[in-house]
């Protein structure tokens, strides 16, 4: 029998190399992920039936911004290996970290809410009543985090990134012109009028919330990421914000070719495009947004809820973690708990337009505390006692600060102009 050819040198290093980063694969890619909720699906959807191409080219500061902020915490939790709000409350204090806490709690429950009514949106296209799909919901994401360990549901969490495939392939069964789509990224076409203005505030201010920070950074810490493996946590980071804006760009893409051409502009969720895609684009591309829109709505209930709890837990100095069995860690399972029953309970209690004073709060509440949260990161992040030879260098603390002002600027605007009348302007 012959001898098989060694394996040369390079590929068994760029092998050893991917099966380390699969293997560290998930923090990263969830947290960008999540970024594209029931929210964030609307708002692209708004963009692209409203204005067509023309806030394409917004998504490349976004990722850019995303990824900058994205890897400062992921970095800070490799290096100090504790969570964010650990990181504030030992080092300004009990009570700023418990003020901090206390409106997260009120911009959560506002996100959750939010998630729960994209699920009942998003299963009205299939004739599901939200009596049914809500509570439904609510059960899979509590059992799936209370009864599973980290490595079981970050797996789920992984599958569910996979389903945002629906969005592409929905947006090439509207078949787009996609040269113009391409050159419409490249090519920044601002426009000065109040709803183009408004539209603007809200893709590029809806980017970065300040839940994200904390869970991330909370599951670099409990995933066990080290120091020694943080340059595969970094790709991590890159690949979902980049994976996250691709999503976003097909889901502004199929809006535009279809919604938009057609002249049918106007759309109250995002379920409601998802309806408004069938006679334009045919029913699979419809059934298709909409299984998108009920699986990132899904996805982010288990998510928001999570975050919450860790960095209350963490704020407090209390035990967290879905390692952590019930008895163990009561008070952030309890938390995670109150805030799905809550937030499912209103979507099945009140009607619609009594939800919006809820999301608005939270949104208001968001704009709120990001400029907190990021110059918090940002003064964390460049204590050489903390970080030592990894903290911030001088050309990452400029975009680091650019963009921080940046998106503390739009979405103080997009919290405030929240308030407008019939949403965005015309």
């Amino acid at each position: 029998m012959a001898n098989s050819r060694p394996i040369p040198k390079k590929l068994r290093h760029w092998r050893r190399n991917f099966l380390i980063f699969l293997s560290i694969l998930g923090p990263g890619i969830i947290t960008a992920n999540v970024d594209n909720d029931a929210g964030g699906i609307y708002t692209y959807s708004v963009a692209g039936a409203k204005f067509g191409l023309t806030l394409l080219w917004t998504l490349i500061p976004i990722t850019v911004a995303l990824i900058v902020v994205q890897e400062m915490v992921a970095r800070m939790g490799a290096v100090t290996g504790k969570g964010l709000a650990d990181l504030i409350r030992e080092e300004y204090g009990f009570r700023t970290t418990f003020i901090l806490m206390a409106f997260l709690i009120i911009a959560d429950f506002g996100n959750t809410v939010t998630e729960f009514a994209g699920l009942a949106s998003g299963m009205s296209v299939f004739h599901v009543t939200r009596y049914i799909a809500v509570p439904l919901g609510a059960l899979l994401v509590w059992t799936l985090v209370v009864k599973g360990t980290y490595r079981s549901v970050e797996k789920v969490f992984l599958v569910a990134c996979v389903f945002y495939i629906a969005y592409p392939i929905s947006c090439f069964l509207a078949h787009p012109d996609w040269g113009q789509a391409v050159l419409s990224t490249v090519k920044p076409t601002f426009q000065f009028n109040a709803p183009y203005l408004y539209m603007f505030v809200g893709v590029v201010g809806t980017t970065i919330a300040p839940w994200m920070q904390f869970y991330l950074q909370s599951a670099v810490v409990e995933k066990g990421i080290k120091l020694r493996d943080y340059v595969y946590s970094r790709w991590d980071v890159i690949v979902g914000c980049i994976f996250t804006d691709v999503v976003a760009f097909f889901i502004i893409v199929a809006c535009a070719a279809t919604l938009y051409v057609s002249g049918h502009r106007h759309i109250k969720d995002a379920g409601d495009a998802a309806i408004a895609l069938r006679p334009l684009a045919g029913h699979l591309a419809s059934a298709l947004f909409a299984f998108g829109l009920c699986n990132a709505s899904i996805f982010s209930a288990c998510i928001l809820p999570l975050a919450t709890a860790y960095y209350v837990c963490e704020g407090l100095g209390l035990e967290s973690g879905i390692d952590k069995r019930f008895h163990e860690a009561p008070t952030f399972y309890y938390l995670y708990t109150g805030l799905i029953v809550l937030g499912g309970l209103v979507v099945i209690a009140l009607k619609e337009s009594d939800q919006v004073p809820i999301i608005l709060l939270s949104q208001v509440v968001n704009g709120i505390l990001l400029p907190f949260v990021l110059i918090f990161m940002l003064r964390l992040c460049n204590r050489e006692d903390l970080m030592g030879s990894y903290r911030n260098t001088r050309a990452f603390n400029v975009i680091a600060w650019a963009t921080s002002v940046l998106m503390i600027g739009l979405t103080l605007l997009l919290a405030v102009s929240s308030f407008f009348p019939g949403g965005v302007p015309s």
